[in-house]
């Protein structure tokens, strides 16, 4: 990710780092671990799981230096398993504009 992206466009730089990722499959990415694991989606699934609960217990604990760091672990991991559903962020942002 470059330093120099504007913060309204970190989303968007991220998800196409994971849509790349997923097309190459460089073998020294986390993000390609996710893709391939032998568990399938699952694996990201259990993970997605695990970052939800992370992100539940620094809410509770009033950690807000926590709850940042694990929200940015849980929203990594939801545009994994969007993209493995092949969903975009404009996908998302269209859902989210039916809601209000």
């Amino acid at each position: 990710m470059d330093a120099d992206t504007p913060t309204d466009e970190v989303l968007d730089e991220l998800f196409a780092t994971i849509e790349s990722r997923k097309a190459d499959l460089p073998e020294d990415s986390y993000t390609t671990t996710l893709f391939t694991h032998e568990k399938g989606e699952n694996y990201v699934l259990e993970k997605l799981g695990e970052e939800t609960t992370e992100t539940i217990l620094a809410a509770k604990d009033d950690d807000r230096e926590e709850l940042l760091y694990e929200s940015a672990d849980l929203v990594y991991h939801l545009l994994v398993v969007l993209s493995m559903n092949d969903a975009s962020l404009d996908d998302l942002r269209d859902e989210l504009k039916t809601r209000f």
